[in-house]
């Protein structure tokens, strides 16, 4: 099969550090290519890919409002490239596909985030050919799907042989937090549930740049690094990734909203690192109550749920991580929804969990 993936331009294909459908949309092609599949990635500058590259637009700041010169300069790569591909799977902005709503080709809308359900109405009306959705939670299907288009959940992965299984750490291996601070990712409370468990917490990631987020940090967080138990190493690498996550006696992520579907999740699996997360967005959809983690209501009842990660699995992880969430597993079933798209018209729209 000849697939073609396309992303904003914004972040580059794949991250050097923060970046999540970036990330997972550069395993995957990867995947595809170790499987024999030719792959093309229209991404911004500064992309990777193990197959054909197009590069297009700048990377920056991700901008809400639409830029009429990036979808023109999308239609015009595009409309070069659909007769050399079998589908268009496209991780960046839906309105790429309008100007080839009625063509055959099959198409495949990946979200990894809240959505807008005006925006598949729109769509739907348009009665595009060959398109079906899919979202990395139940929890964002929710929020897009329509009685007329077909939607299917496939969750995050993570390049499992990359991860070193540890099945063990020290009784006092600390806990980490690692991702964008910002106060949604609700690092305030994982510095809380450390406290309240007489632990240590590694923080790793980089800090947003939004003014108000600055001041987040400034004011609520940095006073409270002590560079003991508290420590903030800045952001990491893959490598880095790979021994923190490790060496790690739990993943915290206490999360203050509609979160998708952490890609952070997988890799700390694929790692035998459990995960405690709060029963928030497609967070509880991706933990194994006692088994590959808690789910936890309180930051109170989060930190009771640290003095009990001796319960938990290390082994149930890394499986979980195999079974579930690793790159061969998500990239076939993508390879099952495009097969199952027709050539001749939208098929009878169904939902289906994958």
């Amino acid at each position: 099969m000849n697939i073609l993936l396309l992303m904003d331009p914004f972040i580059p294909v794949p991250p050097i550090y923060y970046g999540g459908i970036e990330r997972v949309m550069y395993d995957i092609a990867c995947k595809y290519k170790e499987m024999g599949h030719e792959v093309t990635i229209i991404a911004g500058p500064n992309s990777k890919s193990p197959g054909r590259l197009i590069t297009y637009g700048q990377n920056g700041e991700l901008n809400p409002a639409l830029d009429l010169k990036v979808l023109a300069e999308v239609a015009r790569i595009l409309c070069k490239e659909l007769k050399k591909h079998d589908v268009i799977h496209n991780f960046g902005r839906l309105v790429f596909l309008v100007p080839f709503a009625w063509f055959k080709i099959r198409k495949v809308q990946t979200y990894m985030r809240y959505i807008d359900r005006r925006n598949i109405q729109r769509f739907d009306s348009l009665r595009m050919r060959n398109l079906a959705y899919t979202a990395v939670s139940d929890v964002i299907v929710a929020t897009g799907k329509t009685t007329k288009s077909n939607w299917h959940t496939v969750y995050n992965c993570a390049p499992v042989n990359y991860f070193t299984f540890r099945p063990s750490v020290p009784d006092n291996a600390y806990l980490v937090f690692l991702g964008r601070i910002e106060r949604c990712k609700g690092l305030h409370s994982a510095i809380k549930v450390a406290k309240l468990s007489s632990k240590n917490l590694v923080i790793a990631g980089n800090i947003s740049t939004l003014p108000h987020e600055i001041s987040y940090f400034e004011q609520e967080i940095k006073p409270l690094i002590d560079g003991n138990q508290i420590r903030y190493i800045g952001v990491v690498n893959n490598e880095q990734k790979n021994v923190l996550l490790g060496s790690a006696a739990a993943l915290l992520t206490p999360i203050e909203w509609v979160e998708p579907f952490p890609i952070i999740i997988p890799e700390a699996f694929a790692c035998g690192t459990p995960v405690l997360g709060f029963n928030m967005g497609g967070v509880p959809e991706g933990i194994s109550h006692g088994s590959t983690g808690f789910i936890s209501e309180t930051v109170e009842q989060m930190a009771g749920h640290v003095l009990r990660i001796h319960e938990l699995s290390r082994a149930a992880c890394r499986k979980e991580a195999e079974t579930k969430f690793s790159d061969t597993v998500i990239a076939n079933r993508y390879l099952d929804i495009y097969k199952a798209i027709s050539h001749k018209g939208t098929k009878t729209q169904s939902s289906t969990k994958i």
